[in-house]
């Protein structure tokens, strides 16, 4: 079975699977992904009832174009194996991933994939289909994040999660997302650089975690902007007013994407026969090559899962 691993996370939207106004709402947002929350956004009480409000939604709602993920409780709660079972069991064709919050180890990971497995099998779902995503939230998740990103082949993405980490480490500052006084460089520099590294290890995605400043827009620009400048995929988004700016930064500018575009055809034509099976050629005033078009690969590849359209056009030199 082949699955799509790699879909649009740009704007990963959270919504409180107890809520039924906003789960109504996120529907008609622009968000490339929408993970109804049975974890943090739910309090201890409403955790039982959310997951029959979830199945409803997943079920009946209009979620088309995006990416439908569930946000369970983790392994070391009460919760968990219910909140798999009876969103999987009730909605389970109309759900893409289960987000695994808090993972620490690869066996934790592994034990989801095995019921996810059993209940599929039970049901009579296809086996495989619903993949997994994996939020880092303290330093032992950290130090294991490379075993945990090849721990099951339903692994999609790796998260940042960064308020618990935060906590976790007892970082100084109350404000998520934001640098801590006193320390004038990037504190989250390293974490989210051994996220990426071992995203990219195993073909999976990286995506950041919130920021709570739901009101300001420019901060939130700048961070994201941070984490996409890194290679990141995407960004969670908490308020509609963060989904717009997410889809922006972490798409190409339109300049960018039509470079990219036009060095993959100049490559195409110069390695070809008409084109005299060159290793390397000139578009313009740059020298291309093999390294230019693996590059020109992944813009290309973010402005085509983003929509976009090209405004320029490969011409063939004159000899």
């Amino acid at each position: 079975m082949t699955v799509n691993r790699l879909r649009p996370r740009r704007s990963c939207l959270a919504v409180p699977g107890s809520n039924p106004r906003f789960l109504e709402k996120a529907q008609g947002l622009p968000a490339d992904q929408v993970f109804l929350d049975l974890e943090d956004a739910c309090a201890p009480l409403a955790k039982p009832e959310a997951r029959h409000t979830i199945v409803k939604f997943l079920n009946e709602g209009d979620w088309t174009g995006k990416t439908r993920v569930v946000r369970v409780n983790d392994w070391t709660t009460e919760w968990t194996y219910r909140d798999v079972v009876t969103v999987v069991e009730g909605a389970g064709p109309n759900l893409d991933c289960i987000m695994l919050p808090k993972v620490q180890n690869a066996q934790q990971v592994v034990a989801l994939d095995l019921l996810l497995t059993q209940i599929e099998k039970t049901m009579g779902f296809e086996v495989g289909r619903i993949g997994i995503e994996a939020q880092i939230e303290n330093a032992q998740g950290l130090n294991n994040v490379n075993e945990i990103a090849s721990a099951s082949q339903r692994i999609e993405t790796i998260i940042f999660g960064p308020a618990d980490f935060m906590a976790s480490i007892n970082m100084k500052t109350l404000v998520v997302g934001e640098q801590p006084p006193g320390y004038p460089a990037d504190a989250y520099h390293y974490i989210l650089m051994k996220i990426l590294m071992a995203a990219r290890a195993n073909d999976l995605q990286a995506i950041d975690g919130p920021y709570l400043q739901i009101r300001n827009v420019d901060g939130f620009r700048e961070v994201a902007g941070r984490a996409a400048a890194l290679g990141f995929d995407g960004k969670w988004v908490l308020h509609p007013g963060q989904v717009d700016a997410a889809n922006e930064v972490f798409s190409p500018s339109q300049e960018d994407y039509d470079h990219a575009e036009l060095i993959l055809d100049a490559y195409e034509y110069c390695t070809s026969e008409a084109g005299g099976k060159k290793g390397s050629a000139m578009l313009g005033d740059e020298m291309i090559d093999e390294a230019s078009r693996k590059m020109a690969l992944v813009v290309a590849g973010k402005g085509r899962a983003a929509g976009m359209r090209r405004t320029s056009k490969f011409e063939i030199p004159e000899a």
